[in-house]
């Protein structure tokens, strides 16, 4: 298992996160998975005992639920508070009342406590905004992340599935107030779905903030089960998220399925290992039903793609242009060449 600096914070984090959304089965949630305490127990040890520092949930996760049982986790299995790092998140709706849910400082503050109660903790490590609330000012939601940071509540704060321009929007406006600033962004990144890879990956690298992904095998796409003979069934079936151009995806899945036979690998530790080798990855997020599933994530940390066929995988599924991207890059040729220190072309 390798470790990330998280952003251009301090902060060490697995390359490898254990995600909680399967903890619960409450409500929505019971498509992702209905793992009860028990079961949470025997995920939490072995992704521990196999490296991983690093947790992931959110107060939406079955209501409340994945909080509950993370935490009795942590004390069913007597881990010191020093051996992990926590991350929670919230926006989502946490009641009936109108008040309930987004990033509004009397929803943050309110759910900064209930999260902490039920994670049975002093502080998290990473609070996350867990989407965009287009009703609150961003002043007002960077306010009051950093009140939670310097009332120590949490260390570090970061966000999930925002547009390039509003985390950099968000950026400048906590520089210039002398706020707590961004440490990392929670997205969705698979080789089915390259989208971020446009703008966002470019503007993590310039501001120095880690990526965390989510959904790494596409809701379950990338596990090796799919083909388009079997279109139709499985979790995508009732749940097809996130969405994803299945064409391409199943022509990329036989680029896999070559690739994993060579290793003597499977379907979905080569989609883990090809995340794991791009550059802006900090943390890959799993999110696992049974021990086995985990056990079978867990070996794509030693799984090494050679750039051959990491080039495969890019070439069968690649990023389609969109304007501007391909203007700059076509402007920006000549200027490319002299930064490399050839002779300017006449």
């Amino acid at each position: 298992m390798r470790y990330n600096r998280l952003g251009r914070t301090g902060l060490f984090v697995s390359e490898l996160c254990l995600g909680t959304m399967t903890f619960g089965g409450d409500g929505m949630w019971t498509a992702m998975g209905q793992v009860d305490q028990a079961g949470a127990n025997a995920l939490v040890r072995r992704a521990l005992d196999a490296g991983i520092n690093f947790i992931d949930t959110a107060n939406v996760y079955s209501n409340g639920w994945s909080e509950r049982i993370t935490g009795q986790a942590l004390r069913d299995l007597d881990i010191s508070r020093s051996e992990v790092v926590i991350a929670t998140k919230a926006l989502g709706p946490m009641g009936q009342g109108v008040n309930d849910r987004g990033a509004s400082r009397y929803h943050l503050l309110a759910q900064i406590d209930a999260s902490l109660e039920r994670l049975q903790l002093d502080h998290v490590d990473l609070y996350q905004i867990h989407g965009w609330d287009a009703a609150t000012p961003l002043e007002e939601t960077l306010r009051a992340l950093d009140d939670i940071v310097r009332s120590g509540r949490a260390r570090y704060i970061g966000v999930s599935n925002w547009a390039a321009w509003q985390i950099v929007k968000a950026l400048g406006i906590a520089e210039n107030r002398g706020w707590e600033r961004f440490a990392s962004l929670q997205a969705y990144y698979s080789v089915a779905g390259r989208d971020l890879e446009r703008d966002i990956v470019p503007m993590l690298g310039s501001e120095g903030l880690g990526l965390m992904v989510w959904s790494p095998l596409a809701g379950g796409f990338l596990s090796g089960k799919y083909t388009r003979e079997s279109e139709g069934e499985g979790r995508r079936a009732s749940f097809d998220f996130p969405p994803i151009d299945k064409e391409r995806g199943y022509d990329v899945i036989a680029i896999m399925r070559e690739i994993a036979g060579r290793h003597g690998a499977t379907v979905p530790q080569v989609a883990l290992a090809w995340l794991l080798a791009r550059p802006a990855v900090s943390s890959v997020i799993l999110g696992a039903k049974r021990i086995d599933q985990l056990e079978d994530n867990l070996g794509a940390a030693d799984l090494v793609l050679s750039p051959e066929e990491l080039a495969r995988l890019d070439g069968g599924a690649p990023l389609v242009p969109e304007y501007p991207g391909w203007m700059i890059e076509r402007q920006s040729e000549y200027r490319s060449g002299a930064m490399a220190g050839e002779a300017p072309r006449r």
